[in-house]
């Protein structure tokens, strides 16, 4: 390596002092000089800021609206899954009674619990993050 990439040997310079206990000899005393300044590649890099990530609202009429053709549904996409499995397996099991027709009761009362749950739910989950809708 030579003198133009900025990086060569130490040199040392030759210092002259007596040392006590050596007869007057005179002791050689090195110390490093350096020859350049060496470039600094571990530099700090400014670091790009992350954006600011905006929670965007969730649209109760969207929870309505999918909760009209699948009751539960709704409620799944607003962030209750829970409750939207839960209104959806009352929707099936009130299918299944429909036949006896002690379901038919139970199917309406799942799908209109499903609808007003579907807006209810975008409303909570708008509430919780702080979101006036």
């Amino acid at each position: 390596m030579g003198s133009e990439d900025g990086f060569s040997a130490p040199q040392f310079p030759a210092q002259e002092s007596a040392w006590p206990g050596q007869g007057g000899q005179a002791a050689v005393n090195y110390q490093a000089v350096p020859q350049a300044q060496a470039p600094q590649y571990y530099q700090a890099v400014p670091q790009a800021q992350a954006p600011q990530q905006a929670v965007l609202p969730k649209n109760p009429a969207l929870g309505v609206i999918l909760s009209f053709f699948i009751p539960g549904v709704g409620s799944m996409v607003n962030g209750d899954a829970t409750r939207g499995v839960i209104i959806l397996v009352v929707y099936m099991v009130g299918w299944i009674l429909a036949f006896f027709l002690i379901g038919i009761p139970i199917l309406f009362g799942a799908w209109v619990w499903g609808l007003v749950d579907g807006y209810l739910s975008a409303q909570r989950w708008n509430l919780a993050h702080g979101i006036v809708s």
